[in-house]
């Protein structure tokens, strides 16, 4: 937890009394000097941290070129993808980083030969192929569970349960008395 101005107020004076001798008025005087301090830092501060929300550092067209992207943000370049980036770095997702600056949805957060290498190299491999075919199994297995859970629903009603026999509880013995 972050101390207060006043406990900060207290250490600073207490410990500049401490080295020095100081009337009660003197005393007093420090004590109003430092806290009038404190304020003026910690106003100072919040304003300090307020411009991170002001425009990009970089413009649009500028932050995605063809071999590198660069960070709206910080200025950033030299990348080929931004998302590693900004959660390390800024702590944001793409999504909200798209909303900030504007960014369309369909825009990608990659340098466009990296997109482009990674395209060819897949379908190269046969992964739209092997993606397509892994889509259509798993859609006919869907449909045959589908198919089978209907299935006995229609076909024939279920047999009737029969009633669970009850066996009756057993006595317990009484405890036998211990030999004195």
């Amino acid at each position: 937890m972050a101390p207060t101005l006043l406990e900060l107020t207290a250490s600073i004076v207490s410990s500049h009394a401490s080295m020095s001798e100081m009337s009660s008025e003197d005393l007093l005087q420090e004590i109003q000097k430092v806290y009038a301090s404190l304020q003026q830092l910690e106003g100072a501060g919040a304003e300090a941290a307020a411009p991170e929300t002001k425009g990009p550092a970089i413009t649009l067209k500028k932050a995605f070129q063809p071999d590198q992207v660069f960070c709206m943000i910080c200025g950033k370049g030299g990348m080929k993808t931004l998302a590693r980036h900004l959660a390390k770095v800024h702590n944001m997702k793409p999504g909200e980083y798209k909303k900030q600056f504007g960014i369309p949805s369909g825009q990608a957060l990659t340098a466009k030969n990296f997109s482009e290498a990674r395209r060819k190299m897949a379908q190269d491999r046969g992964l739209a192929e092997n993606l397509a075919k892994a889509r259509e199994i798993r859609a006919a297995k869907i449909k045959a569970q589908k198919e089978l859970a209907e299935k006995p629903a229609k076909a024939t009603p279920a047999p009737k349960a029969k009633p669970a026999k009850v066996k009756p509880a057993k006595a317990k013995a009484a405890p036998k008395a211990k030999k004195a």
